[in-house]
């Protein structure tokens, strides 16, 4: 790998462990305020919202400044979010505040793997990135369980400053301002990387004097590259996957909360951990993914996601712990074996029909599009009276539904569009630029 990646690899791992040691205090913070049990659920599409609402706009940003740039003031948007959460603000709002710079973000993390190395890499990269992602969620929710528990938030509130009421007096909120120092942790490493020599694409010049103008332009431009992955008959299937996975991945890590508070009978700070079970399983699959999976083999995956949709519905019938883990471990690595081709060929694509910033933008924005909706669906399913297990078992049909519906899209257009797809794969296979 060329200098500069695994700067890129550190980075990414310190701002992921402190968004999802956030996710768990903040799910404490609503929890000890006495939020309805919806309104904790309703964190997961909060977090999404900006996503969806700033991806036509992200993706250009990205690609017109260096990514490390825009990777640091990302971190800083998610550090008000944290401030903003401690000191007043409703805990959904400062949340879709860190969740814009989540949004900013990714098509900076994403995008410049694209830059630095060749597509023949983008498969192992993507295998070290989400492996390394994925060992950012399994450490990031025990940290923040283990940050809200009694014993480390006990020693947290123990620090104060002189003359100075922070106004941090509970576990969760203590927590928060623990997490703090990571994303700062996180801001530095992203001063450190490398420009990689990628021309910037600069937003149009004639425009600058107006940010309304400027606004309004890329909106027609993010939904040309939009309709263009859409109607390529390769990128279609693998974005059409990926958002169902992300959708499905997004909620399922509070999923795992609900279930394991009415199956298990765990607290937060318990059941936390086992949303880090499931993203052990998740790295597992990832690494062999990388490992074994070309670029071109990426569609022989899909059944592997119906299998999730089956695995999420059986979930129900568990309340053994002994049980639960080797479940969760199974769930998880389904999950990171499908990803990671079908993410990699996504980016195959979208880096052959437009910028690198503007393919992980679109790709964000469906993907952030699913946990909005699959999120909401889980929420409301809660607020019109279904019990956990009621709204786990219609999450779990719906996504083996969808994932069954999309083979058989790809299977149609293997039969009618069969010379095209071979010279798309034929492209993928033989790549080496």
């Amino acid at each position: 790998m060329k200098r500069g990646f695994y700067t890129i690899m550190a980075a990414q791992f310190f701002s992921s462990l402190a968004d999802n040691a956030l996710f768990v205090a903040a799910v404490e913070l609503l929890r000890s305020n006495g939020a309805p049990e919806w309104e904790r659920a309703a964190l997961v599409p909060m977090f999404a919202l900006f996503y969806v609402v700033l991806a036509p706009f992200v993706g250009a940003f990205a690609d017109a400044l260096p990514k490390g740039r825009v990777m640091f003031l990302s971190n800083a948007i998610k550090v008000l979010g944290c401030l903003l959460m401690l000191f007043g603000s409703h805990p959904l709002l400062a949340y879709a505040i860190v969740g814009l710079g989540a949004a900013a973000y990714s098509p900076a993390k994403y995008g410049i793997l694209t830059e630095l190395l060749p597509h023949s890499q983008l498969v192992r990269a993507n295998g070290w990135i989400e492996g390394l992602t994925i060992a950012s969620i399994i450490l990031g929710v025990v940290l923040g369980g283990q940050l809200v528990g009694p014993h480390l938030s006990r020693w947290l509130l123990q620090f104060d400053f002189p003359f100075i009421d922070t106004g941090v007096n509970t576990p969760a909120e203590s927590a928060i301002a623990a997490l703090i120092i990571v994303y700062a942790l996180a801001a530095w490493f992203n001063t450190r990387i490398p420009h990689t020599g990628v021309e910037m694409r600069a937003l149009r010049q004639h425009q600058a004097h107006s940010v309304l103008q400027t606004t309004l332009a890329l909106l027609p431009d993010f939904w040309d590259c939009n309709l263009r992955l859409w109607r390529d008959k390769l990128g279609q299937i693998t974005l059409a996957t990926t958002t169902l996975f992300w959708g499905v991945g997004g909620n399922l890590k509070y999923i795992v909360l609900a279930w394991a508070a009415v199956a298990l009978g765990y607290d937060t700070s318990q059941a936390s951990s086992l949303t880090g079970v499931v993203a052990l399983g998740t790295a597992a699959g990832a690494v062999a993914a990388s490992a074994r999976m070309r670029l071109d083999q990426a569609t022989h995956v899909l059944p592997l996601g119906i299998g999730m949709g089956v695995l999420l519905v059986l979930i129900i019938f568990i309340h053994h712990i002994g049980l639960a883990l080797p479940y969760l471990v199974l769930l998880g690595a389904l999950g990171g074996f499908l990803v990671v081709p079908m993410n990699a060929l996504l980016q195959h694509r979208g880096h052959k029909l437009m910028g690198a910033g503007r393919s992980i933008a679109v790709q964000n924005f469906n993907e952030q599009a699913s946990i909005l909706g699959l999120g909401a669906f889980y929420s409301l399913s809660l607020k019109l009276g279904l019990s956990v297990f009621g709204a786990i078992t219609a999450f779990g049909v719906a996504v083996a539904g969808l994932m069954w519906l999309i083979q058989r899209w790809h299977a149609h257009n293997c039969r009618r569009y069969g010379a095209e797809m071979e010279q798309l794969l034929h492209t993928a296979r033989h790549d080496t630029h």
